[in-house]
């Protein structure tokens, strides 16, 4: 399995990577690299079965503990 997430993402590379640098959208291509590391390690987590924490739990923890809100 991680093999094929690794194939898989090395084609979305070779196929989205050089019309961006033939084009010269270096910004583009610095966002696009960080999202696209980003997804890939995320990507190998789970396909590794390790336990990703749910995002909700940080909002919670910043809305509640950090900025003193409440929705109720």
């Amino acid at each position: 399995m991680i093999f094929l997430l690794t194939i898989a993402f090395v084609a979305i590379g070779l196929f989205e990577i050089p019309a961006l640098v033939r084009n010269k959208h270096w910004r583009e291509l610095a966002v696009f690299s960080v999202f696209f590391v980003l997804a890939f390690i995320l990507a190998l987590l789970q396909a590794a079965d390790v336990k990703i924490p749910s995002p909700v739990k940080g909002m919670e923890y910043l809305f509640k503990d950090i900025l003193k809100l409440s929705y109720y």
